[in-house]
């Protein structure tokens, strides 16, 4: 078969993008086969290439790593319209960086920190964003306790515990656990952010956080036990919703 066929055998929608994609990244025969044999065995595409594309930037991602999705575009696209001029940004849960490299991108003037659980995905948003902070933890545990954020840009995992069998291979088997279980119901690390959000904001600040669309009620309602109003912002191309948090008093709103 040829490599388009063995991808297309494989389960790969996009194959000839997908061999395009292997062969240019091939430093000779052998590697492609290496290559071409990882991704047939159902590996991200994104891992074994080393990066991934995310907003016109080429992002490194490690094997292991999360790998960053599209719909996270809207809560990048929302940090960058909320981030004030010469401001301080953190983008929590920050897998490979993603979030934190567009808004370095479009907002040059924040000062950005980065943190993670994940040691190897917190060496490759060092490399995706050489200017910011990085630290290594659980959520806010390894940042120093005098910082407040005018922004908060949260990836936190949300796919309910049980439901994490039922994912796709790529990334039910080659990504980490830590990076997809949003415990019982998907929002339990949406609680937790949210019991010590204004500790960490500015008081004119915003905690944005990606979600389902399902469950965007309870994360809304996560923020509202702990003093956040919220709104909810869709966006049906990306299939995606982020829930934008602020410390002032109101109701949420959906838009």
């Amino acid at each position: 078969m040829t490599l388009v066929e063995r991808l297309r055998t494989a389960g790969c929608v996009f194959a000839e993008d997908e061999a395009s994609l292997l062969t240019a990244e091939a430093s000779d025969a052998a590697h492609l086969e290496q290559m071409v044999d990882r991704r047939v065995q159902g590996e991200p595409l994104e891992q074994i290439l080393g990066w991934a594309e995310f907003a016109g930037l080429r992002l490194a991602v490690a094997p292991g790593v999360f790998v960053p999705r599209r719909r996270t575009l809207l809560l990048a696209r929302e940090a960058v319209s909320l981030i004030p001029p010469a401001s301080r940004a953190l983008d929590l849960c920050c897998g490979v960086g993603a979030v934190a490299a567009v808004m370095t991108r479009d907002r040059p003037d924040t000062t950005i920190h980065l943190s993670d659980i994940d040691p190897s995905a917190v060496d490759c948003a060092r490399q995706n964003v050489p200017t910011a902070t990085t630290h290594t933890g659980d959520l806010f545990d390894p940042l120093p306790r005098d910082l407040q954020f005018d922004l908060i840009a949260v990836n936190a995992p949300y796919v309910p515990t049980g439901q994490i069998a039922a994912m796709p291979p790529e990334a039910r088997d080659h990504e980490r656990h830590v990076a997809l279980d949003g415990g019982p119901d998907g929002v339990e690390l949406h609680r937790r952010i949210a019991a010590v959000a204004l500790d960490w904001l500015a008081p004119d600040g915003h905690l944005l956080i990606e979600t389902a669309r399902h469950l965007a009620p309870l994360t809304a309602a996560a923020l509202a036990a702990h003093g956040l109003s919220s709104r909810t912002v869709h966006d049906d191309d990306l299939e995606a919703t982020v829930v934008v948090g602020s410390p002032s008093a109101g109701s949420a709103q959906v838009t």
